[in-house]
């Protein structure tokens, strides 16, 4: 049994993007793992394990546009399940 069960990962694109303000605010409000928050002032991958990527959505909708938006169930993956 994995302790974060999805991968989520996706692109935030706005303006004044702070990469280690976003990094420091994970950190503090979600439980998870594997963080990945990289790029510039107008794009940032993020890349989180966690069992609730709901969270992690609903905050980086409110830093700007998000897409490219990819949330994989790792347990599923773990039992070869498709979907």
């Amino acid at each position: 049994m994995l302790e974060f069960r999805y991968d989520t990962q996706l692109l935030i694109e706005g303006h004044d993007l702070d990469e280690e303000q976003i990094r420091a605010h994970f950190l503090a409000h979600f439980k998870g793992d594997c963080l990945l928050v990289v790029g510039d002032e107008e794009l940032i991958k993020i890349h989180f394990h966690t069992n609730m990527p709901w969270e992690v959505l609903e905050y980086c909708a409110g830093l700007g546009e998000i897409y490219d938006i990819v949330i994989e169930d790792m347990d599923r993956q773990s039992r070869r399940l498709k979907g």
